[in-house]
């Protein structure tokens, strides 16, 4: 293995470079090469579900759709050897294309979109927004797709239309939030031809596409002494990229457990799919890993009984306006570190003995942590955490950082806190 992007710890730079994978990660298909790129680069490679795998150490992953899993196997790891799971996901909130998708209307071309997941639909307006993800080709190949320019745009009606907009903006999913790409017939321009010619195929070759939405205004530092980061897709790519990186920087070493990223597809609309955690992805390449070591039934399980996951996934810091709002005893802030989230009622998985083992990656690391639990008044969100713990009946902790404007179109955390989390995370996996 490589020890070339292998850092001792983790500062700015990792920042930086979580700005860098922002940007070439408008998509989870995107987002899954952009990992497994840095995962190369120290020694991983990729194999396929469809093949034997051996019992050589070393890094592989595996890419379904939007999800990657990979792994690394230390030298003389047993198959009964535990593993160390850091959970996340690649997807975000966002406008998708529907599958006929050149409408119209007034003398507009517009594109007909589908709304995914929990979006504050008046983030998305007035806002120059590029296209991505993949295309499908007649041949079983797929392409890559990123338009990294101001394509589209949901217009907001202008005040002078709506004397009442500051009262409360209501947005009909439906028909306001359709966006305009140019001036039109509809059957003037086909969305899908354009898109297929700026990928280099043919347009009668495409036939299936899992198209979406981005912002195209970068990631930037925000702040009279930059200590803020603005960007997109901070929730969940922001776990992600400290996850890949934390791998990255133990993978080589002498290490008592297997340290495993999960990076999931479809956290925001319930995981309920094949490269999502409530599927058997996780499950499949921790069972062919324990089998492929010559492993047996009974091994798998002593595996699992001893596996940890760590779910990493956005939280809230205490909003400024809106302070009421959050649990008055629990005011986790930008830069004060990776959050614990806890709630009772199994919405996040922690509990006791997850507590001390998360404070215990903090302690090795040498940062700070903090506690996020939500106001009795105000249910809180979930994540993967309850359903990896459900489904492989593995302890699970659910951890995080601090942000604002958590499933906009663009995003705010302390730029200190990447990193902080990072630190996190490489403690935890190297047990």
């Amino acid at each position: 293995m490589s020890t070339a992007a292998r850092p001792a710890s983790f500062d700015r730079t990792h920042t930086d470079d979580l700005i860098s994978f922002l940007g070439t990660s408008p998509s989870p298909f995107h987002a899954v090469a952009s990992a497994a790129e840095r995962l190369e680069k120290v020694g991983f490679r990729r194999v396929a579900e469809t093949e034997a795998w051996d019992a050589a150490a070393g890094g592989r992953y595996v890419i379904r759709g939007g999800a990657l899993i990979a792994w690394y196997v230390p030298e003389g790891a047993g198959p009964e050897t535990p593993f160390r799971v850091v959970g996340t996901h690649t997807d975000s909130p966002n406008l998708r294309v529907k599958p006929v998708p050149d409408t119209g209307t007034s003398g507009w071309r517009q594109v007909a979109v589908e709304i995914y997941g929990g979006v504050p639909l008046n983030t998305w307006l007035d806002r120059d927004l590029g296209l991505s993800g993949r295309l499908a080709l007649r041949d079983g190949s797929v392409t890559l797709v990123q338009l990294d320019e101001p394509l589209l745009r949901v217009p907001q009606l202008a005040i002078h239309l709506d004397r009442q907009v500051n009262e409360g903006l209501k947005l009909d999913k439906q028909r306001h939030l359709t966006p305009i790409w140019g001036i039109g017939a509809v059957n003037e321009g086909s969305l899908i031809e354009y898109v297929a010619e700026r990928a280099g195929v043919a347009a009668d070759a495409v036939v299936g596409w899992d198209l979406m939405t981005h912002d195209v205004q970068p990631p930037s530092y925000l702040g009279r002494d930059r200590e803020l980061l603005a960007g997109p897709r901070l929730d969940n790519l922001l776990s992600v990229h400290a996850g890949t990186a934390a791998l990255a920087a133990v993978a080589g070493g002498d290490l008592p457990y297997i340290p495993v990223l999960a990076a999931f597809d479809h956290e925001e609309n319930g995981s309920e799919s094949d490269t999502g955690a409530q599927g058997p992805l996780l499950g499949n390449v921790l069972d062919r890993s324990v089998y492929a070591r010559g492993g047996s039934l009974e091994d798998r399980a002593r595996a699992l009984a001893g596996t940890i996951c760590l779910s990493s996934d956005m939280g809230h810091a205490v909003h400024p306006n809106y302070s009421e709002r959050h649990e008055p005893g629990h005011h986790p802030m930008p830069n004060g570190g990776p959050i614990l989230k806890v709630n009772v009622n199994n919405r996040y998985a922690t509990d006791a003995v997850g507590r001390a083992v998360f404070a215990a990656a903090c302690e090795k690391a040498g940062v700070p942590w903090q506690t996020f639990v939500s106001n009795n008044s105000m249910p809180c969100g979930t994540t993967i955490g309850p359903i990896t713990a459900a489904r492989l009946g593995i302890t699970t902790v659910d951890c995080g950082i601090a942000a604002l404007s958590m499933h906009s179109a663009r995003e705010l955390c302390g730029a200190d806190d990447p990193y902080l989390l990072a630190a996190a995370l490489k403690a935890f996996l190297e047990g």
